[in-house]
């Protein structure tokens, strides 16, 4: 079985590729990066540390790379072979990537006699399989689409494991989270690719994009920019600082009650899953900066991301979410030198001012009740 991983950063070496290599498939990776790429095509190997007091090290062996600018026929021949392709590459790179998987499933369906192929987007955004094969057919005629649908799978997933900034010199070292959580909306899938151990199958995927989204990636937020807002530098201090955590916990209970309503998870259970998150953000091995979860605010204010969307819902059920409002206000404060949305954001705001700002990225009106609930506590 071959497995072929587009994305060699962090997440793909030390979460996805990692399982695969330990599921038995012979595991290829592509990328961009060529001083990433030669580092595995010379050394064939890497190594994932667990960022717990073990400091657990697993060396993933046997390993291929290529270079997806340089050795595009190589690429395509992959696509051709592949049982199985996954990327972590950022939800805004799977347009880039889309021209060449639609040409490698061109090919692969010109043999006639094509076996299946499933491809699962694991980047941190709902439905990201879905987004990536819409870019897929955007370079496909109806006829080309139709025939690739009798033998690719396109599955949705959700995926959770948190990667620190690295410090280490080797470039292909990585440190990660003792936890993770990959999970697989089985019915999308072909027949044909084994089952890979750790991962979770199920039939309905939303639920689980929610949960982690509005627990996992709000919580995240909510620690950053409340964080980022009151002095503090890295994810553990803002869970240290005692206003912080109040709205942290605050956030939490309001998206759990969401979660509780809108899809039925039992609140014992959710109350389970929150103490996990808390765990790990305490995690001193995992002491990661504000800056660096904060980056991106202008996707985050987005109508289906983790702050906006849960808040939507909420309203829609007649509860005001009095913390996520706060979240996004000290989103609003944000800033980040090396980061070109944080930098946009804050032009923008110089401006037109933060609530024109937060209607133009989240798509609201300044009348709509969040609007009101952010800026008239302000």
């Amino acid at each position: 079985m071959l497995a072929l991983q587009i994305g060699a950063g962090n997440i793909g070496r030390g979460f996805i590729g990692q399982l695969l290599s330990e599921a038995g498939f012979e595991l290829y990776f592509a990328d961009v990066n060529e001083e990433l790429i030669t580092k595995l095509q010379e050394r064939g190997e890497y190594t994932v540390e667990l960022a717990d007091e073990t400091h657990q090290t697993n060396r993933v062996s046997g390993v291929h790379a290529v270079n997806s600018m340089k050795e595009k026929e190589e690429l395509l021949q992959l696509i051709e072979r592949a049982d199985l392709i996954t990327t972590a590459v950022g939800p805004p790179i799977l347009k880039r990537i889309a021209p060449d998987l639609a040409e490698g499933l061109k090919r692969r369906a010109a043999k006639g006699t094509a076996s299946n192929v499933n491809i699962i987007a694991c980047e941190n955004m709902a439905e990201g399989t879905s987004h990536l094969q819409a870019s897929i057919y955007e370079h496909l005629s109806s006829a080309e689409q139709t025939e690739i649908e009798k033998f690719t799978g396109f599955a949705n997933a959700a995926v959770d494991r948190i990667v620190p900034e690295q410090s280490s010199e080797d470039g292909l070292h990585v440190v990660v989270d003792p936890f993770f959580e990959w999970v697989v909306e089985e019915p999308s899938l072909k027949p044909g690719t084994e089952k890979i151990p750790g991962v979770t199958y199920v039939e309905s995927l939303p639920p689980y994009i929610e949960r982690k989204l509005f627990t996992v990636n709000a919580g995240h937020a909510a620690l950053a920019y409340n964080g980022a807002a009151g002095g503090c530098e890295t994810i553990k201090e803002s869970y240290d600082n005692e206003a912080v955590r109040k709205a942290y916990f605050g956030l939490l209970d309001e998206t759990s009650e969401l979660l509780s309503r809108k899809h039925g998870f039992d609140k014992e259970d959710l109350k389970a899953y929150r103490e996990k998150i808390n765990t790990r953000f305490q995690n001193p091995y995992l002491s990661d900066s504000v800056k660096r979860v904060g980056r991106g605010p202008v996707r985050k204010l987005g109508s289906q991301e983790r702050l906006v969307h849960p808040a939507l819902g909420l309203l829609d059920y007649g509860v005001e979410p009095v913390y996520i409002a706060e979240t996004l206000r000290a989103l609003l404060t944000f800033e980040h030198p090396e980061d070109e949305e944080a930098q946009a954001l804050q032009a923008r705001i110089k401006e037109n001012g933060r609530e024109e700002a937060f209607c133009y990225y989240s798509g609201l009106d300044s009348s709509h009740p969040l609007t009101r609930l952010v800026f008239d506590q302000a």
